[in-house]
C-alpha cells in the first residue's frame, strides 16, 4: 500500500467521527449522554424525537465509535466512550463560536440578552465553594444531578426555582450551572434569580466540562 494511499484510507476514517458530528439532533444527544449513562426510551424523551428515530442516531454514534452500549433487561442504555468526547464537542463549540458568525448571533439574541455578566471560572467556584461563600444550584433535571453533580450543589430544576426563592439568603451570592456554556437553563436560573433581586452568576461552563477538568464530583442524592 503506498503512503499515498494509507493517507487517504486513515482520513476517511476520521471523515466517519465527522460524519457522526454532522447533525444537530446527533450533537444534542451527546450533548445529553455527557451528563451520564441513559435508556434510548429517556434520550428519547428529553430529545423530543421518537425513540425510532433516537435509536438510529444512536448507532450512528456507536458505528463511529463515540457511544457504547449495555442491555440490561429489555432497554438498552448508552454513555459516551470516554472523556474525550467531551473535549471534542468542546472544541467544536470553540472553533464554531471564533468562526461563525451565525453562531455569535444566536449567542447574543437568545442567551446574552439572559445574562450579560461573565460567568464565573470552575476554579474560581472551587474555591469559593471551599471557603463556603455561595450557594451552588445544579437545574438540571433530578435524574442528571443523580449521575454526578459538583460537591455541595443542590438540584433545584428550573421548574421549581419559584418555589424556591423565599428560602435563599439574599445576602448570599448563588451561582447556577447545567448541561454545559450554552445551556440556556443556567441563564435561564439567573435571570429568575436577579429579577427577584438576588445576587446569582452562572458557572463558566457545565458540569461535563467540570468532570473532565479533574476536579471533584459527587454522585447521588442529597
Amino acid at each position: 500500500m503506498s503512503s499515498g494511499n494509507f493517507k487517504h484510507d486513515l482520513f476517511s476514517q476520521f471523515a466517519r467521527v465527522g460524519k457522526a458530528l454532522s447533525n444537530a439532533n446527533r450533537l444534542e444527544l451527546l450533548e445529553f449522554l455527557a451528563q451520564g449513562e441513559r435508556s434510548v426510551e429517556e434520550l428519547s424523551k428529553v430529545s423530543g424525537l421518537t425513540v425510532a428515530n433516537t435509536s438510529q442516531h444512536l448507532q450512528q454514534l456507536r458505528q463511529a465509535g463515540l457511544v457504547v452500549t449495555r442491555k440490561q433487561g429489555h432497554h438498552v442504555y448508552y454513555r459516551l466512550t470516554g472523556d474525550d468526547v467531551i473535549l471534542l464537542l468542546d472544541a467544536l463549540r470553540k472553533v464554531a463560536e471564533k468562526h461563525v458568525a451565525e453562531v455569535e448571533r444566536l449567542v447574543d439574541s437568545y442567551l446574552t440578552v439572559k445574562d450579560d455578566l461573565e460567568p464565573v471560572p470552575a476554579q474560581e467556584l472551587l474555591e469559593r465553594v471551599r471557603q463556603g461563600l455561595v450557594t451552588v444550584i445544579d437545574v438540571r433535571p433530578p435524574e442528571e444531578y443523580a449521575a454526578g453533580h459538583l460537591p455541595g450543589a443542590v438540584n433545584i430544576p428550573l421548574a421549581e426555582l419559584e418555589a424556591h426563592l423565599e428560602k435563599m439568603d439574599p445576602r448570599r451570592e448563588v451561582v447556577a450551572y447545567c448541561r454545559g456554556p450554552h445551556c440556556v437553563l443556567a441563564f435561564d436560573a439567573v435571570e429568575r434569580l436577579r429579577a427577584r433581586g438576588l445576587k446569582a452568576r452562572r458557572l463558566e461552563d457545565g458540569y461535563p466540562e467540570w468532570k473532565v477538568m479533574g476536579l471533584p464530583t459527587e454522585s447521588g442524592v442529597t
